[in-house]
């Protein structure tokens, strides 16, 4: 009998301007721009018998405010790590430093448009 498995995810906000540095010339990505970025935090293990839930999602949002702090309003290329902050680059940077008190971190989604998004999870 297969136990399955679950993941819970819980999606956050925050407003940034960035420019890509490393496009051609004439991109449009090139200038300055802002986004809405949506984030969703993916979070994976086992389902507590008790409590009937692998983690709070009050713990999640813990987890989220320092990284709401570094990234909220602020120009991304100024923040280390962040030079070329591309989608790809930003959920790679999350993933690396959000720090969750219990269940194993899944993957890291950005939602840079509506249209657009980009999963970043490790093996």
């Amino acid at each position: 009998m297969s136990t399955g498995s679950t993941i819970i995810r819980r999606t956050f906000r925050f407003e940034a301007a960035h420019r890509l540095p490393n496009v051609r010339e004439g991109h449009k990505c090139a200038r300055l721009h802002g986004h809405s970025y949506h984030v969703t935090v993916a979070v994976t293990g086992d389902v507590d018998p008790h409590m009937g839930w692998i983690l709070d999602f009050a713990d999640i949002d813990e987890s989220w405010k320092p990284l709401h702090a570094t990234l909220d309003h602020y120009y991304l290329n100024d923040i280390p790590g962040l030079e070329n902050p591309t989608a790809e680059v930003i959920a790679a940077f999350i993933y690396k430093r959000i720090v969750l008190p219990a269940g194993r971190l899944h993957s890291i989604t950005v939602h840079e448009t509506c249209t657009s998004e980009v999963t970043y999870q490790e093996d």
